[in-house]
């Protein structure tokens, strides 16, 4: 039999059907309201392959190395050819057709979904890799099964694969076909505290079809249930901009605007909170476990479209959560609750990145040193440079001399979760190597002495959120990432995506400027490696976007590197030759960059949002956008914008829309020294650095309310994005995404749910 009914499918099935069907087909067995449908078996896909004898030639096609960019597109090009070009058994069409007419009398439209037998396992999801198609008739279902079978061998499905280590010959894959539900409203629903199991659940709504909610392109509704009492703890009503319909002439899902009357509207009831609720219960019991569930209300029934463990719970959160709220980073080398300790404070800076950590003093004066970094240590050096990030990685701490907030020192820090005191200005001269010493990230301070032991958090588990979800606003809270190897832990934050990727640490970690390298590797060697770190990125946020900003290095950063004695001498290189300026005026590299952003496109990572640095107006853009479609990215089809750094783009922001810029993200670091005249690498003048004097505020909020009535979307990516005061001046002004540093993500979505809320109550009082 090439076909199962889910009827008859069990959570013991998922060798036959993969672990999406047989989650249909427990609820179905359940009793629940399930639409309903049948599986094209993994057995039927596997038949199809060995007896057209295609298998063979399949697995060895996809056996390549997917870091070679090339090698990957083209297995994936060769997998879909063999597999769509091979015909169906009639025996497998007729019985898929047949069924199919059992489904709504022959005329359903139905959704075909893949449901691999590698997928949602405790420590690889494997989702997004495989293709899901809506509103499907049976003119194209046997076409939309095999594009379903073909999608096992992605670009992004092999390469997950390998990263896992799972081999493709083991993987098989099923296709759920089952009756669409015309949703009027849908979304997601926690049956428990998705941190720390508590007795919550958590329901997420929107209007019409799910997608817009599961993909992100929407901010639901939010309401928090005691199970308990039953009580409605809180409702929190999102400005829902869109949503996700079926077209009644085509079949097709597209995203239409939501009509204004419904867009600051309820959409579901205390009494379908109840009956969700209610489902909830009996899912959660049946299983044994918290799940997180999709459902939709059609005509005020409400059908369960799929059901998933929740695997973010941690028995240890609930003990330890006091700590995490606390937002304490305790170090390798161990920690303290406690803010004094016994040393001696031998010396002060910046506290840069928050967090105590105790460990041997690690002197670094050159990159041969290294390598004497040991797990634990705390680096000391001058000033930190992208060489180092491997052994920042392996450091309980970072101490450097020169530095301040938005260092490379304190940026990566911050990322990789590490404590760091920035700006001592003598701390790799006092310090001894080998000295034991304790530091404090957030005072600054550097003790004598370790400090006594404590249990330690990892990283990554620290920045995940402990609170239900993430607070629902309508404002989007993304996050800023410098070096690819931080994805995980931003990830983690719960971020709507990444407000900003930066490049120039991936290039500079080459030790060579880029036309060094090109000169001695290749273009192909440089692009492979934006290729790498860029995707590394995508593929940890997939589906929710990161936006890339291309290189944006100052010169005296490439002059430290090997080529870069052909670098200009720059008295103030923050105003001199980088960004886009750099990028239009040495277009071979800039054209690499985009090459290689265009081959992340077709690999697809559709995800991917382009920004360009310090332009200044409407012929910068233009000249750029060009670019863009040289490289063959289309400026229409994929969504790219600007960073508006200097007064002048904040008042062409008009005439750049005019070219067809997606978005405007402020860049506030620069655009306060240049508004204010105050190099922010210049100690002496450090103290007038101010994010918040009302001439940069003023180009912010002129800025966002002229993108406004452009239909342009407005951002901050810039350091000041983590400030509370900032957040509840741009939630104000409207300003539709915040891009905070990693350890700062669960602090503004808070700040800005609370300055919603309040806007929301001033307009009733």
């Amino acid at each position: 039999m090439a076909v199962t009914w889910l009827d008859d499918v069990r959570s013991t099935d998922v060798g036959t059907v993969g672990g999406k069907a047989a989650s249909l087909g427990e609820l179905t067995a359940a009793g629940l309201p399930v639409p309903p449908g049948f599986v094209v078996t993994a057995g039927t896909y596997r038949t199809f392959i060995e007896e057209a004898g295609i298998d063979d030639e399949l697995f060895e096609a996809v056996e390549v190395d997917s870091e070679d960019s090339a090698a990957l597109a083209e297995a994936h090009e060769r997998a879909h050819e063999l597999i769509m070009e091979t015909p169906f058994p009639e025996e497998v069409k007729t019985e898929i057709i047949e069924s199919y007419r059992e489904v709504g009398d022959g005329e359903a439209f139905v959704a075909v979904r893949s449901s691999a037998t590698a997928e949602d396992l405790p420590d690889a999801s494997f989702a997004g890799q495989q293709e899901t198609f809506l509103n499907v008739t049976e003119e194209d279902l046997l076409q939309r099964v095999k594009e379903c079978w073909a999608s096992l061998f992605s670009q992004r499905a092999i390469y997950y694969r390998n990263q896992k280590g799972f081999p493709h010959h083991e993987v098989d894959i099923a296709v759920v076909v089952q009756q669409m539900v015309d949703a009027e409203k849908s979304g997601v629903m926690f049956t428990s505290h998705p941190s720390t199991g508590e007795k919550r659940i958590i329901i997420e709504a929107a209007w019409g079809l799910g997608e817009a909610v599961v993909s992100g392109s929407v901010s639901p509704d939010n309401y928090v249930v005691d199970r308990e009492s039953g009580e409605v703890e809180t409702v929190t009503v999102a400005d829902k901009k869109v949503m996700c319909v079926k077209d009644p002439d085509t079949g097709h899902t597209e995203e239409v605007e939501v009509p204004e009357e419904k867009r600051n509207e309820r959409v579901i009831s205390d009494e379908e909170i109840g009956e969700l609720v209610e489902l909830g219960e009996i899912v959660e019991d049946h299983y044994d476990t918290p799940q997180d569930v999709e459902w939709a209300i059609f005509e005020g029934e409400v059908y369960m479209l799929q059901s998933r463990p929740i695997t973010t719970i941690d028995d240890s959160e609930i003990e330890d959560g006091a700590d995490v709220e606390s937002g304490v980073t305790n170090g390798t080398g161990g920690g303290s609750d406690h803010a004094g300790g016994e040393g001696k404070v031998i010396l002060r800076g910046l506290g840069a990145s928050p967090g105590i950590a105790s460990g041997n003093a690690r002197l670094v004066s050159k990159l041969d040193h290294l390598d004497q970094v040991a797990e634990g240590d705390i680096i000391v050096t001058e000033m930190t440079t992208p060489d180092m990030v491997p052994a920042m990685k392996r450091a309980a701490g970072i101490v450097t001399d020169e530095g301040g907030m938005t260092s490379h020192a304190a940026i990566v820090s911050r990322e990789l979760g590490v404590p760091a005191v920035v700006g001592t200005g003598s701390g790799s001269r006092e310090l001894p190597d080998g000295r034991t010493i304790t530091i404090d990230g957030d005072k600054g301070t550097i003790r004598e002495g370790g400090e006594r032991e404590e249990k330690q958090r990892q990283p990554v588990e620290d920045a995940r959120p402990t609170t239900p979800v993430k607070p629902m606003t309508a404002t989007e809270v993304k996050v800023n990432v410098s070096i690819p190897e931080a994805a995980e832990r931003a990830a983690a934050t719960g971020a709507d995506g990444v407000g900003l990727l930066r490049i120039e640490h991936m290039v500079l970690s080459l030790g060579k400027t880029p036309e060094r390298y090109i000169e001695e590797y290749g273009a192909d060697a440089f692009i492979e490696e934006i290729v790498d770190g860029v995707r590394g990125v995508a593929e940890e946020f997939y589906p929710r976007p990161v936006r890339v900003r291309t290189l944006d290095a100052p010169t005296d950063e490439f002059r430290q590197l090997e080529g870069g004695e052909d670098e200009p001498e720059e008295h103030n290189p923050m105003m001199g030759y980088r960004g886009i300026r750099r990028s239009l005026d040495k277009p071979d590299v800039f054209e690499k960059e985009l090459a290689a952003f265009n081959q992340l496109f077709e690999m697809g990572y559709d995800n991917l949002e382009v920004m360009f640095p310090l332009v200044n107006d409407a012929e910068d853009v233009r000249k750029a956008r060009n670019h863009l479609e040289k490289a063959g990215i289309d400026p229409e089809l994929r969504r790219w914008g600007v960073m508006i750094e200097t007064p002048a783009a904040a008042l062409q922001v008009e005439e750049m829309a005019e070219v067809g810029i997606d978005f405007a993200s402020f860049g506030t670091n620069d655009l306060t020294q240049y508004t204010l005249a105050v190099d922010r690498n210049n100690g002496n003048v450090s103290d007038r650095f101010d994010e918040l004097h009302p001439a940069v505020l003023e180009l912010i909020g002129q800025t966002i309310e002229d993108c406004r009535e452009l239909g342009v979307d407005t951002s901050i990516c810039g350091q000041a994005g983590s400030k509370p005061k900032m957040v509840q001046f741009l939630v104000e002004q409207g300003v539709s995404s915040i891009s905070a540093n990693i350890d700062a993500v669960r602090d503004v979505q808070h700040e800005a749910k609370r300055v919603e809320q309040r806007l929301i109550m001033d307009t009733v009082r």
